[in-house]
């Protein structure tokens, strides 16, 4: 049951997503239910409005302060999202104030960590992943910058499968502190684990909110391969 102080920090990704609240009243609702009973207070709330084009987070440093200020726990709607920000959880991890996900209650700072290390080598794989098919595709003499109706080449198929290799990698690395916490809880089987994702309307990499054991079992030989 929460108490004492709190302070809030959303994040929208775009200006018109922040002028027309799309996406902050979910991150609100997921926090006051989160926040639903006990004795606490919201003493400050802030939003970060990003453009995609810049690394700074000046609402999260002033998030961390007001932590500081009124010695309250800073608390975020889903730690999922902001996992694929390696900046974001570093920023978090090293700012030394406590915090809780509403959508991940047990994460801790080591958890931060580790999601923080792997965000950063999931970008990297894949930028080069990416450089690597691209210039395979220019040295067949393939012209990069669009098909417009022309016949697929060899290399035009392997770039295509070396994204969608990226994609998949991208939602596995999403989904494994997820995963991680549902083993920890008990729940090991794919079975299982597909049922609790399905509950709490995580969507697969195609979308859908109903998970088969079959998609989970994916993930998870994805993450042996890349170990």
């Amino acid at each position: 049951m929460a108490s004492g102080n709190f302070v809030t920090y959303a994040r929208v990704s775009t200006a018109k997503q922040g002028r027309s609240g799309l996406g902050l009243e979910a991150q609100r609702e997921a926090v006051a239910r989160f926040l639903d009973g006990g004795r606490w207070r919201v003493v400050a709330e802030f939003v970060e409005v990003e453009s995609g084009k810049r690394a700074d987070r000046p609402e999260l440093a002033k998030a961390i302060e007001a932590c500081r200020l009124y010695g309250a726990r800073l608390v975020v709607a889903k730690l999922d999202r902001l996992s694929r920000d390696p900046g974001f959880l570093r920023d978090l991890q090293r700012s030394g104030v406590d915090f809780v996900a509403a959508d991940m209650p047990d994460a801790n700072k080591l958890t931060v960590g580790i999601m923080a290390l792997v965000a950063e080598q999931e970008r990297e794989a894949i930028s080069a992943r990416t450089k690597a098919a691209l210039a395979a595709a220019k040295a067949r003499g393939t012209v990069l910058g669009g098909f417009r109706g022309r016949t697929f080449t060899e290399a035009d198929h392997a770039a295509a499968a070396a994204g969608r290799k990226a994609r998949g990698d991208r939602n596995a690395a999403r989904l494994m502190p997820i995963i991680a916490e549902l083993r920890a809880a008990g729940i090991i089987s794919a079975n299982g684990i597909a049922r609790v994702l399905s509950e709490r309307g995580i969507p697969t990499a195609q979308g859908a909110t109903a998970w088969r054991p079959t998609q989970v079992q994916r993930v998870l030989a994805r993450v042996v391969a890349a170990t």
